[in-house]
């Protein structure tokens, strides 16, 4: 608008702006080195959280199925699809003690916990399914624990027991096998054949 108006005016607020220009240049120039340097040392940095090895999962034994303590090798492929395809979903590992309301059984199987696989969806629904080694011995006699706290048991297998007990929008299901015990809290979130497809994984 100025040039446009008046030449005269026009010249000198240009040669003023490029001064000004010029000062904050000359202003910054001492600074530049460092900011090149920060952002080398940011980038380095990256790159070196992204060179270091991710944990590897150790393996442990099960009745009839290879698994490492991650989450990921519980899972039959079609039953993990299943879950982590629903938006908002959550899922945390950990190695909590089993989620359970038969808590003296808990206390009587002394289990040591693989893994504790807890599920969220996007409602607030969980899904917490913890698989434990536990002696042999004690699992024959975990049926009548569970039946006495209000689970509903029928025999899986020669050495085994499957309990259930539904409480409102909560149902649990215990599995006792050999030495392994498969432990699920399911919580206003209830998905189809769950527990059928981790037992079929489980003890195929």
């Amino acid at each position: 608008m100025i040039g446009g108006r008046s030449g005269w005016i026009a010249w000198p607020v240009g040669v003023l702006c490029i001064g000004v220009v010029g000062g904050l240049v000359w202003l910054a120039a001492p600074g530049i080195p460092a900011a090149v340097q920060l952002v080398g040392d940011v980038l380095r940095s990256g790159s070196a959280q992204n060179d270091r090895p991710a944990a590897t999962p150790r393996p442990i034994e099960s009745i009839g199925t290879a698994l490492t303590d991650d989450c990921r090798s519980l899972y039959p492929d079609g039953l993990w699809a299943s879950l982590t395809w629903q938006q908002h979903v959550v899922l945390d590992q950990s190695q909590s003690a089993p989620q359970t309301s038969a808590t003296t059984v808990r206390d009587a199987l002394n289990p040591e916990v693989l893994m504790t696989c807890a599920w969220r969806d996007g409602k607030g629904g969980t899904v917490t399914t913890t698989l434990s080694r536990v002696d042999a011995a004690t699992a024959a006699i975990a049926g009548s624990g569970f039946a006495s706290s209000g689970f509903a048991c029928t025999p899986m297998s020669a050495a085994g027991v499957r309990c259930t007990k539904t409480t409102g929008g909560t149902s649990e299901e215990e599995i006792v096998d050999g030495e392994m015990w498969l432990t699920t809290t399911e919580k206003d979130w209830h998905p189809d054949g769950y527990t059928d497809q981790l037992v079929r994984r489980l003890w195929p």
